[in-house]
């Protein structure tokens, strides 16, 4: 914003939140110019209770990121795979992302190594299409109910109010699963370079059915026309140290600059009945599809191209959720994914507000006919002579029958509290393993030590340890031996240590 001082400048009357005029907007109302303030000075009130809430309660995982907005065209063709209109030849529409870490509070620095949030935004005729997702292909848990305990886990401490390196890896080693996306985030992609250069991934399946009535399972992949590039743990700990909004400010400034960062959507598709006999169980978070067998397939083009106009309105109060689905595309069993359809929508009502998508960057493009009303922040209505209720006799909206069937899956048994069914190669360690061995290149192998080997050299509790050792040797026995030798000698390790295992997750 630059003033012209050649010029007057043209002031507004300064009003309350109600349109009347001002005063004055530096003195207070007070019994003489030494005396007391008087309570009914409105606009001081008014304007000290508006302050005290400008802030909204911080996400409680998330906390930390930014995002913007842009377009996504489709370049390729899926229509024999999904009737979901964003999807089909010669579709265009507008797209948000928001980028965070996870373990973060909001005033963490950006480069603490962590998982980063992938979330993205179609806004189509058929209602808001939302991929929330990560920069990894999986996650450290597979069923919601662990969800809680695990942050906790990753957060801090109740006494303290510290990270805990001990709490960290008790959680991890006691849950094997997490083996896959914790070799993830101790390798070089725990810490990228910036935003614009990683990936994003669903992680989690869905579920397409054409107009057919033909289902396919999904998996979606955003792969950076940027590249990936990552930094070192000596990188990270000096941004964090000289600039702790540094991945915000890098993807605020090169859309500014009009270097606008892209990515091209891919997704693998499983024909509906493999998922039954697949090697590993497809709906499991902790697992992949290797390419070998579930190619990428082209989707279309995403590209941002516009900074918020005002952070807070449009990226702070932004409410993704994996529940926002469209005719075409929908859920799958996975246990994670169902509980965050419950959590998200629960967590924004709390968080944001009941009708939190009335706010302009959450309301869809398409008409929204329903029977809500009332509730905090409410804002549209309907005319007094719209029936409030189903059924009615008066032309109000009612439901399609035809999409009953969309979007199911069968299954067949009693209501239990199990693991989910074991598939022919799936374990806990086994993907994780070969993610080491066979993609992590020699640098990246000695790189991953170090890190590990300050990780665990920051657990105190030498039963902990002994079980953090033993973690890394089921996934690799040669890493585990290598891993064992540094901790005993008390090699922390290059570029990493105790403190970073104790305040970074």
């Amino acid at each position: 914003m630059t003033a012209n001082f050649s010029e007057p400048v043209q002031h507004t009357a300064t009003t309350t939140q109600t349109g009347a005029p001002v005063a004055s907007d530096e003195h207070s109302l007070t019994a003489g110019a030494d005396g007391v303030t008087a309570l009914h000075d409105r606009y001081l009130v008014e304007k000290l209770a508006q302050f005290n809430r400008e802030r909204i309660p911080e996400r409680i995982v998330h906390a930390k990121g930014g995002g913007a907005f842009g377009t996504f065209t489709v370049t390729g063709d899926v229509s024999k795979y999904t009737r979901a209109a964003v999807f089909q030849p010669g579709s265009s529409v507008k797209t948000a992302i928001r980028f965070s870490s996870v373990a973060g509070e909001m005033g963490s620095p950006d480069t603490w190594r962590d998982v980063r949030g992938f979330a993205t935004r179609f806004y189509t005729q058929e209602g808001n299409l939302d991929i929330v997702g990560n920069n990894t292909p999986v996650f450290f848990i597979k069923d919601g109910i662990k969800f809680p305990d695990f942050i906790h886990s990753q957060k801090r401490l109740p006494g303290s109010g510290l990270r805990d390196a001990d709490m960290q890896w008790d959680f991890w080693t006691l849950s094997p699963e997490s083996a896959h996306q914790v070799t993830y985030l101790m390798g070089d992609r725990g810490l990228p370079r910036s935003w614009r250069e990683m990936h994003g991934f669903s992680s989690h399946t869905y579920l397409w059915t054409n107009a057919e009535g033909e289902r396919f399972w999904v998996k979606y992949h955003f792969r950076s026309n940027q590249g990936e590039h990552n930094i070192t743990n000596d990188q990270a700990e000096e941004l964090a140290g000289s600039d702790a909004d540094y991945y915000r400010r890098d993807l605020y400034e090169a859309i500014a600059e009009g270097n606008f960062p892209s990515w091209n959507l891919h997704v693998q598709i499983m024909p509906y009945e493999d998922a039954k006999t697949y090697r590993f169980n497809p709906f499991d978070l902790t697992k992949v599809w290797p390419h070998s067998d579930y190619p990428l397939v082209e989707v279309g083009h995403f590209e941002l191209n516009r900074n918020p106009e005002n952070f807070f309105a449009e990226i702070e109060q932004i409410a993704l959720s994996p529940a926002n689905v469209v005719p075409g595309h929908d859920i799958s069993p996975d246990k994670m994914l169902m509980a965050r359809v419950f959590s998200y929508p629960d967590a924004h009502r709390y968080r944001v507000g009941t009708n939190f998508n009335e706010l302009p960057v959450n309301r869809p493009i398409s008409p929204v006919n329903n029977y809500s009303q009332d509730g905090s922040l409410r804002h549209g209505f309907k005319p007094a002579s719209a029936p409030v209720y189903a059924p009615n006799s008066f032309g109000g909206p009612v439901a399609d029958p035809a999409r009953a069937g969309e979007g199911s899956w069968e299954f067949d048994g009693a209501l239990v509290r199990a693991a989910a069914t074991l598939h022919s190669e799936d374990s806990d360690f086994g993907q994780a393993g070969t993610l080491y061995r066979d993609v992590f290149d020699d640098g990246a192998k000695a790189r991953f030590l170090d890190t590990i080997t300050g990780a665990v050299g920051g657990v105190k509790s030498p039963e902990i340890k002994e079980r953090a050792i033993q973690y890394w040797t089921n996934v690799d026995a040669d890493l585990g031996a290598k891993l064992r030798a540094n901790v005993s000698a008390g090699e922390p390790g290059s570029g990493t240590g105790e403190a970073e295992a104790a305040n970074k997750i």
